[in-house]
């Protein structure tokens, strides 16, 4: 049987946002319910009075952001140390048959000196190839006949060392990427592995983004 307390939790289940700022405090409980009204309204077929509305969110149990908040929480702090790198560039190409070999050769060129940077990332149709300013000229050389579809320069990376239990922990990358959003800065890249997590900024954001982090991990 359909009630406002279930149609009501239905449909803020249905936004995970709200969800989570509802849980925070951060929304005005009688402007949500005047919000919802008409859509619960709809479901029940009949008129319904925003105080009902108002006392089935209520009554919302816990939800799973605030049930986990905490497990996150402590799990960001045991992130092990950051790494920031600077001077890259991301160049994204299109896939081709000589491009992999083209790839071999640049990472001969990285492994004869350990700081410089390198990452790809191959997808269906295209890969990224993201790496340390000094070895630009050597890519224009080699990969001049390959087809650049974008380039960026001018970027920054910060790698977190992740716990080894990080592939159990659930809204991990959820809560790191969030916590940037909200501060409005662009993450230009994302890259993986299973114990590394690392992002990529434009410079002139680099400084904020690690000053959030930080304190994220504090």
């Amino acid at each position: 049987m359909q009630t406002i307390g279930k149609i009501t939790e239905e449909l803020i289940k249905e936004s995970p946002f709200l969800e989570e700022a509802l849980s925070d405090g951060l929304i005005n409980i009688s402007s949500l319910a005047r919000k919802l009204k008409p859509d619960i309204e709809k479901k029940l077929q009949k008129p319904v009075k925003e105080g009902a509305i108002v006392m089935a969110l209520n009554r919302i149990e816990p939800n799973y952001y605030q049930k986990s908040i905490k497990k996150l929480t402590k799990f960001v702090k045991n992130l092990g140390d950051f790494t920031v790198r600077s001077d890259l560039s991301s160049i994204t190409l299109a896939n081709s048959k000589t491009l992999i070999k083209k790839q071999s050769d640049l990472l001969k060129e990285v492994s004869s000196d350990n700081k410089l940077f390198y990452s790809v990332s191959r997808g269906i149709y295209e890969s990224t190839i993201i790496i340390s300013s000094l070895l630009e000229e050597f890519f224009e050389e080699h990969f001049q006949k390959e087809t650049i579809l974008h380039k960026k320069s001018g970027l920054s990376s910060i790698t977190m060392l992740l716990p080894e239990e990080n592939t159990q922990v659930t809204g991990f990358y959820y809560f790191i990427l969030k916590k940037l959003a909200w501060e409005n800065i662009n993450i230009v890249e994302v890259i993986s592995t299973t114990n590394e997590f690392t992002l990529l900024f434009h410079n002139s954001d680099i400084d904020k983004a690690f000053s959030i982090l930080i304190k994220l991990k504090s």
